[in-house]
């Protein structure tokens, strides 16, 4: 396939943020039965490949765990919060596992990392090392968090984005949602899409892009978010060429 068929990508390295629901078409977490469809999987996981191979993108993801367990969920029930937080984190390997699965039977070479040390199944988040995959064409997929309670998944995700010096983060969305809207337009159907917003805008209307230390994070280091529906086929390439407005841009 030509270059001019192809596009060109805008940024050359991005950490592309996975909620685990994103796992799950169903949205379910935890609470619902936990889930993991093989079909959405592999589609991430083809056209995460697209952009590695195709369009030349240094490709790092950072994965959730929501269809498996979270945290508040377990909080919210009593139990200790540090604790339930924990077994978040483990949740986040599995998912992480899955992609990496999918990714290698198409014979795209990946690494796990994790923030916590379990050598059997992943390296530990080494950043140099994280860098040199990277560097060699490897997806490096980023499970559990920063290995601390407290901290949802978009913290790593802006805190990486960083460390990797990555261009952007991709943050990809579920349930049909396909950018930051005015409200959420699953219940108020006033809604508005809004197809740019600075990170000021973001923190004074408390809009649900990512977690406040997340955004501010952002800010301080010029990192670009790209907010995107990524079950919908080809958002992920089409929001690394940029020819068309996909998603939210927050910058």
């Amino acid at each position: 396939m030509a270059d001019d068929e192809l596009g060109a990508a805008r940024w050359k390295r991005v950490v592309l943020k996975l909620s685990g629901q994103a796992f799950s078409p169903s949205g379910g977490s935890g609470a619902d039965g936990a889930s993991i469809d093989g079909d959405v999987v592999s589609q991430l996981a083809t056209e995460i490949v697209d952009a590695r191979r195709n369009l030349g993108v240094d490709v790092a993801v950072v994965v959730g765990g929501g269809n498996i367990w979270r945290g508040m969920t377990g909080a919210g029930a009593g139990m200790d919060r540090a604790q339930s937080d924990y077994m978040g984190m483990l949740a986040t390997v599995i998912n992480a596992l899955a992609l990496q699965d999918a990714l290698e039977r198409l014979d795209q070479p990946t690494r796990v990392q994790t923030a916590i040390q379990m050598a059997q199944v992943a390296e530990p988040y080494i950043r140099r090392r994280a860098m040199r995959h990277l560097e060699r064409g490897r997806v490096v997929i980023l499970a559990g968090g920063l290995g601390n309670p407290f901290f949802t998944t978009d913290t790593p995700a802006a805190l990486r984005a960083a460390e990797i010096d990555a261009d952007a983060i991709l943050k990809g969305t579920h349930s049909g949602i396909d950018g930051v809207y005015s409200a959420d337009p699953r219940s108020d159907p006033a809604a508005v899409k809004l197809d740019e917003l600075s990170y000021m805008d973001v923190l004074n209307r408390g809009l649900k892009v990512m977690d406040p230390t997340s955004i501010t994070f952002c800010m301080d280091h010029a990192l670009p978010i790209v907010v995107f529906d990524v079950l919908h086929h080809g958002n992920i390439r089409r929001v690394l060429v940029g020819r068309e407005r996909i998603g939210t841009l927050v910058r």
